[in-house]
């Protein structure tokens, strides 16, 4: 079974359907669907129909729950202005769907076990986890799986910690490892590879342009979505 890992698409829906493009049996789903990119409704719409396992994000549960974030800098400034516009753009049905999505999710594929969570099985919302074995294996010793999925951190990383097999497919639609491209992972007879794919950026940032954003927070997405970079190094 050839399964991918998605994870951090935040509303940029040219990503997305670049990464979708992955040939696949199964479809996992790691969070944050929206905020930053201003195509949220496309990108739940293909979630909805397209994938088989989902789990909720920090920004799922914030668009959804109308939480106002007043961030003067970096992710949290454009978080905050973001917001107002991806609930503008999605329907009541995509804010209940966001809403309803679980924390944690716990299957069985190919006899495998996994658990799926956007941070970390503690905290699953908001913990930010370092690629470290340390931290990972005190996180890890009460849960049973055989494989941890997660995202949040938006870099991509394979870890064993014990005897489970961790994966952060790193973000769809806003890296922040210096690399651009949309970033994924397929998991096949339990062999990991995390992959990047090349995407119409300009596309994305012509969506933000348009938009309603005040000027300060086009620049700063746009040289996000170009760059790959951190956006002032605040996390989330």
């Amino acid at each position: 079974m050839r399964i991918l890992l998605i994870a951090d698409i935040h509303g940029n829906w040219p990503a997305l359907r670049a990464a979708a493009e992955e040939p696949h049996d199964v479809c996992v789903f790691l969070g944050d669907l929206v905020d930053y990119g201003l195509e949220p409704a496309e990108c739940v719409g293909w979630v909805r129909e397209n994938v088989q396992f989902a789990v909720r994000g920090n920004h799922d549960h914030g668009a959804a729950q109308n939480v106002v974030v007043a961030g003067r800098s970096g992710y949290k400034y454009l978080t905050g202005v973001t917001r107002p516009l991806t609930r503008e753009r999605l329907t009541e049905h995509d804010l209940r769907y966001l809403s309803r999505l679980p924390l944690t999710r716990q299957t069985t594929l190919d006899n495998t076990r996994f658990f799926l969570a956007h941070a970390t099985p503690r905290d699953p919302l908001d913990e930010f986890a370092p690629p470290e074995v340390d931290f990972w294996s005190r996180r890890l010793q009460d849960v049973d799986a055989d494989v941890v999925c997660v995202g949040h951190t938006h870099q991509p990383y394979v870890l064993e910690a014990g005897d489970k097999l961790l994966i952060n497919p790193g973000s769809v639609g806003l890296p922040r490892d210096g690399d651009p491209r949309a970033s994924y992972a397929v998991l096949e007879d339990y062999k990991v590879d995390l992959k990047r794919i090349e995407y119409p950026v300009e596309d994305a940032v012509a969506v933000v342009q348009a938009s309603g954003l005040p000027d300060e927070a086009k620049d700063l997405l746009a040289a996000a979505l170009r760059t790959g970079a951190s956006a002032n190094g605040n996390h989330k």
